[in-house]
């Protein structure tokens, strides 16, 4: 049987039945893929990880399963042992029976820039493009949405995601291990989500095309981005790297992705937050020990890349299809 069995079974019922012309086929051919380099081992992690009492959830404030009691200690060692054999962890925090996983980003702290101009997600049929382990699917969950589903093609966000939910199985939060490119044309969902993504197509105003595909008529993007300062002509295409990544294509200013918002043909498209990126929010950490933001700046000036390019500035906009 399919690990995407259940996820079938459930959008058979709700608006997303139009899902499965194709998407069945499609995880058919990812799981056939999956068998070949690290994804065995990640398997191997997810059948080891402890059985253990869903007594706790705690999605509001934060993503938090379980009670410190509930294991023993060998079993809270086994647990952190596991778990780090999926690193690096970029997204979260978690907290799994009293043991914090600190990743590389604070994505709560964004969350917290990000909620309080959207439109209530309750009951709400909610998609997170490019969503990585899944941590914001939870607080979408916990802000009430009905049914929750992130996409992100990575083998190894799908583990981590499949890792946490192992300790709070909701049937109405899944990730699936697809992209954007991968979708049809659904006009099911109430809220779609993309953060931090943008930057990394190729070609971005086809990006905001297929994410207006996803979204009912009067449904709400929320996208969050890198920008820079300028006017609707303004954007950045950097010559090689952008704070050391290779995959960053179109930085633009907040005026020229409205301008590309609108072309698109959303509507009511309005920057709701800017924020520049500090050192307390992405960083190095026992959980990630790779490179991090201080390693992408000039050492000498914060306020560019190491490449000499702006610093991060992220933005929030918000429109409606």
């Amino acid at each position: 049987m399919s690990r995407f069995q259940s996820f079938y079974q459930q959008i058979a019922g709700n608006k997303l039945l139009h899902w499965l012309e194709t998407l069945p086929a499609q995880l058919k051919n990812w799981e056939r893929d999956a068998l070949h380099g690290d994804f065995k081992q990640w398997q191997k992690v997810l059948d080891h990880l402890p059985v253990a009492p869903k007594s706790c959830v705690e999605l509001k404030n934060k993503v938090e399963f379980g009670l410190p009691e509930e294991l023993n200690d060998g079993q809270k060692q086994r647990l952190e042992v596991l778990l780090r054999q999926l690193m690096p962890w970029r997204k979260g925090p978690f907290t799994l029976h009293g043991l914090t996983i600190d990743t590389e980003w604070r994505s709560d702290w964004k969350w917290d820039r990000v909620l309080p101009h959207i439109s209530p997600l309750q009951s709400r049929t909610v998609l997170d493009v490019g969503c990585g382990s899944g941590y914001h699917l939870w607080r979408m969950k916990g802000e009430g949405a009905e049914f929750v589903v992130g996409i992100d093609p990575s083998q190894l966000f799908y583990c981590q995601f499949e890792a946490i939910k192992h300790f709070n199985p909701d049937p109405t939060v899944h990730l699936l291990p697809v992209g954007i490119d991968d979708m049809p044309e659904l006009k099911a969902f109430d809220t779609v989500f993309s953060m931090g993504v943008l930057y990394h197509r190729r070609s971005p105003v086809d990006f905001l095309a297929q994410l207006k595909q996803q979204l009912r008529p009067g449904g709400e993007l929320v996208l969050e981005t890198l920008v820079i300062e300028g006017d609707e002509q303004a954007v950045l295409m950097p010559t090689d790297r952008y704070a050391k990544m290779r995959n960053v294509w179109f930085i633009p200013s907040t005026a020229a992705l409205l301008l590309w918002l609108q072309r698109v043909g959303f509507k009511n498209a309005k920057v709701v937050d800017l924020s520049v990126t500090s050192l307390d929010e992405q960083r190095k950490t026992g959980w990630m020990e790779n490179e991090s933001l201080i390693d992408f700046l000039d050492p000498t000036d914060h306020s560019k890349t190491i490449e000499g390019y702006p610093a991060p500035l992220r933005a929030v906009i918000t429109a409606q299809a």
